[in-house]
């Protein structure tokens, strides 16, 4: 039986999905960077991959990428993009990152990029993290990121909930109002001392971590970490 909050997940990017990859077609650079040092006999997962933009650009450098999302929406759109660039090293699956259906240790590298801090509740989102390590070859390598919670337009509702509190510290809604749609998503912004603490929970070795400004102009907006599996 699904948890709720994967239900939830699955109808909300689903319903956004052709809205989300209009919006979402570019790679980021941090994401460029970890791909290029990809390896052509790697096999590769991008999980949470969305509209398949980082997706897209890993087939060109590794053996084998594997997508994984919650929504099938957004599955299906990866996939006409991929038969209409002719790309074939790819397999497609729809799955929740607390419950990857891959064995122990099959995995050369890992993007999660935009992922962990929309999975509701502190431990689902720690069972994401050790499922990513379970399914990471040892010393095998990923890409994690997440959003910060002390940017500048969330600042004024995180001063409210440090005086009442009706929720997880860091829990919020942020709707998508693109395209006449007024959906709202779970996010958890983190800490950077959080997403430390994390990442070494789930018996990573952070290799980097970097405060990034990818819209803000003032305060750090995203946190990506770079990770070895122990």
């Amino acid at each position: 039986m699904q948890s709720k909050y994967r239900v939830n997940a699955e109808e909300t990017w689903d319903t956004i999905a052709e809205s989300f990859d209009t919006t979402r077609q570019k790679p980021w650079k941090f994401c460029l960077d970890f791909i290029y040092s990809i390896k052509n006999h790697d096999i590769v997962a991008d999980i949470g991959c969305g509209n398949g933009r980082h997706l897209l650009a890993c087939t060109e450098y590794c053996y084998h990428v594997i997508g994984i999302d919650i929504s099938q929406q957004l599955l299906k759109i990866v996939k006409n993009k991929l038969a209409k660039k002719n790309i074939v090293n790819v397999s497609l699956v729809h799955a929740d990152v607390v419950e990857l259906p891959f064995i122990d240790n099959s995995l050369d590298r890992v993007l999660f990029i935009a992922s962990l801090h929309n999975i509701k509740g502190k431990e689902n989102r720690r069972r994401a993290l050790k499922q990513i390590a379970r399914v990471l070859k040892p010393k095998g390598v990923a890409l994690i990121s997440v959003w910060s919670r002390w940017q500048r337009k969330y600042m004024k509702y995180f001063m409210k909930q440090l005086i009442v509190r009706t929720r997880e510290f860091g829990d919020i809604e942020i709707f998508w109002r693109q395209h006449n749609l007024n959906v709202p998503r779970f996010y958890h912004l983190y800490t950077k001392e959080e997403f430390k603490r994390e990442l070494r929970e789930a018996r990573f070795d952070i290799q980097n971590l970097q405060s990034v400004k990818i819209h803000s102009k003032y305060l750090p907006d995203n946190y990506f970490a770079v990770v070895e599996k122990r």
